[in-house]
């Protein structure tokens, strides 16, 4: 099978052509760093027609996944290269909806995450930490730290996701508020672990600073991997960031 190698800053994918079938078990394989091609999890883009495609996602460990923002912007860019669509604005479609895009110049993509909602009310204790729990098409469990570098993510980020409240897993943000315009996060995502970056991830972080007014309606997202401009408005969350194409091949 030929597959496309991307990321959006640091956050890796292989990228395959659909409609097809995937095994869980061979997704796994495809992720493992030592022993496969290696990447945070497996993209499939399907066109539909001339101003819509379609784009299905599993984590690394084999299980779906609703919605990957990193993600949307790479199959954006990729569908656009290949001419699967006739113009830079277009939709993709996903499990969480449709996400209007637009492929910016140099490898940028604007592009719709979704409305991010808190979808229990009040906060949630849980370790020994206050965590706030955000839906951004995919379940998020955002806790407002101190400092980032001194984060335990390790520690919570495994304890968090597979707590009960989360009963399919969560991915877990560390969001430290730098100013009203920057805020810095660490993200633990669902059946991954600790990765360089997320877009939902940054989304979910973005609307719970905003939320508790401690930043605006715009703000830079500074993950390990670059940042990212996320933008709140009635519609819902906006980004903008890279994606890019690491390089291709063929896998058994």
């Amino acid at each position: 099978m030929d597959f496309v190698k991307m990321e959006g800053l640091g956050n890796d994918f292989i990228v395959v052509d659909g409609p097809t079938e995937l095994e869980s078990g061979r997704i796994a394989a495809w992720c493992e760093r030592q022993t496969g091609i290696g990447a945070d999890g497996v993209l499939m883009v399907t066109p539909l027609d001339e101003r819509r495609v379609q784009m299905r996602y599993w984590n690394a460990d084999g299980g779906p996944a609703e919605m990957c923002g990193n993600g949307l912007r790479c199959v954006a860019l990729l569908a656009r290269r290949r001419g699967w669509v006739g113009e830079d604005s277009f939709v993709v479609e996903s499990a969480a909806g449709s996400h209007p895009v637009t492929v910016l110049d140099g490898e940028m993509v604007r592009a719709f995450v979704g409305r991010p909602h808190q979808f229990r009310v009040g906060q949630l204790a849980i370790g020994g930490y206050t965590v706030v729990p955000v839906g951004v098409g995919n379940p998020h469990a955002v806790i407002i730290v101190g400092s980032v570098d001194d984060a335990p993510v390790t520690e919570a980020g495994p304890r968090v996701e597979g707590d009960p409240m989360f009963p399919g897993g969560t991915n877990v943000e560390f969001v430290e508020v730098v100013d009203s315009e920057r805020i810095r996060v660490r993200v633990w995502e669902r059946g991954v672990g600790e990765t360089r970056a997320s877009g939902t991830g940054a989304t979910a972080a973005a609307f719970v600073a905003h939320f508790q007014e401690l930043t605006g309606s715009v703000v830079t997202v500074e993950l390990p991997g670059g940042a990212l401009e996320i933008s709140l408005d009635d519609a819902g969350a906006w980004m903008v960031g890279p994606a890019r194409v690491v390089y291709s091949g063929t896998v058994a």
